[in-house]
């Protein structure tokens, strides 16, 4: 299980208590995040995706299927990618890892920014990004800024696992009819299914998702 951005894998607590009762469940902290230490350097996806493979190898999992949300997605796309043989089946939720055209809004505020950042630095970090950003690191911002501005549509197009797409209907962060229903186009043998709930669907509708998943993953 591979949590999202600022997450940790707690998130995932009704899935690890419902899919334990038939699976060996393995829910991971990606290092910066829950219990691990955060790494030396701002790592992009594909650093993740190499600690992954890593982690996939010494912990003797073999073929390893991976339920992934929003960020960990990114990185389950990236390793599978280039490495499909290492993991079963994938279950994307929440999906991130499309980088839409920038609006002309979005352009003025990065210039509006850069200047700020320039002259008036502390008024920038203040005052521009999210609070998502504003509350890390000055390492780890620099690997959000890699993380969010690569666009994995190339490499999702390579994964040749069998893959489940369910994304929330009021998702905003990563909304069906975009992140969803273009990755269900790139990803060759993968259904899209939508179902109740914003960007954590999975643990506001639990029993629903587990049921989902629990059919795809005991398809033949």
């Amino acid at each position: 299980m591979l949590h999202g951005y600022g997450s940790k894998k707690e998130s995932f607590y009704y899935q690890i208590n419902f899919l334990s009762q038939n699976y060996r469940v393995t829910a991971v902290d990606f290092p910066a995040f829950g219990a691990s230490e955060a790494p030396d350097g701002a790592w992009s996806v594909g650093d993740y995706a190499d600690w992954l493979e890593k982690f996939i190898k010494i912990s003797g999992l073999e073929k390893p299927h991976i339920l992934a949300h929003s960020f960990g997605a990114r990185v389950a796309i990236k390793l599978l990618s280039q490495r499909p043989e290492l993991c079963g089946r994938l279950i994307i939720t929440g999906g991130a890892g499309i980088v839409k055209p920038r609006s002309p809004q979005y352009i003025r505020r990065v210039k509006r920014y850069r200047i700020a950042k320039k002259f008036f630095p502390r008024f920038a970090e203040k005052h521009f990004g999210s609070e998502e950003y504003k509350n890390l690191s000055p390492v780890m911002k620099e690997s959000y800024k890699k993380i969010v501005n690569e666009d994995l549509k190339e490499f999702a197009k390579k994964i040749p696992n069998k893959t489940l797409l369910v994304y929330g209907k009021d998702d905003t962060v990563t909304p069906a009819n975009e992140e969803g229903e273009i990755f269900s186009e790139l990803i060759e043998n993968s259904r899209l299914v939508t179902i109740d709930g914003g960007h954590f669907a999975f643990s506001e509708y639990p029993q629903n998702f587990n049921a989902i998943i629990s059919q795809f993953l005991s398809e033949t």
